[in-house]
């Protein structure tokens, strides 16, 4: 039995978020932040949305949680998202000060792991959690795009 309050849990919240933004027409990303197993920010892709490129899942994130805290380091929260951060939310996380980055699907072209952006010293890492899901709505996305062009 899986427990309430874990990785897959609150991945799953960040994939509603991803199926929000792919209902947009949006690359199916999404993203929450914890802090003390409460989610205090949610955030999905919203570039074509708002014709902005910095408009990625865990900027959106990012802004919620520090007006939710009321500042800018998020040092006891960890960042949930369905995609590897690319490099410039890597770099947002490395300001934000985040503790833990949990992410899904790996990213291999743009990722930050393969672009070797550099996290906080104390952020850790954790990949993989519910990579086939997060996956696979990624696939069907592009699927769909390509058989609509």
């Amino acid at each position: 039995m899986q427990k309430p309050f874990d990785d897959s849990y609150f991945m799953k919240r960040a994939l509603q978020e991803a199926e929000m933004a792919f209902e947009k027409g949006e690359i199916p990303v999404g993203a929450v932040i914890v802090c003390k197993n409460q989610i205090i920010a949610r955030g999905h892709n919203l570039t074509e949305t708002l014709n902005d490129v910095t408009a990625h899942a865990e900027m959106q994130a990012f802004t919620s949680a520090a007006d939710f805290l009321g500042g800018k380091y998020l040092k006891e929260c960890t960042l949930y998202v369905t995609l590897e951060p690319c490099q410039m939310c890597a770099g947002a996380s490395y300001w934000s000060q985040i503790d833990k980055i949990v992410f899904g699907a790996r990213d291999d072209q743009r990722g930050f792991m393969n672009m070797k952006t550099t996290l906080h010293p104390k952020t850790k890492v954790i990949s993989g959690v519910m990579e086939d899901e997060c996956g696979e709505l990624l696939t069907r996305f592009f699927i769909e795009k390509r058989n609509l062009n």
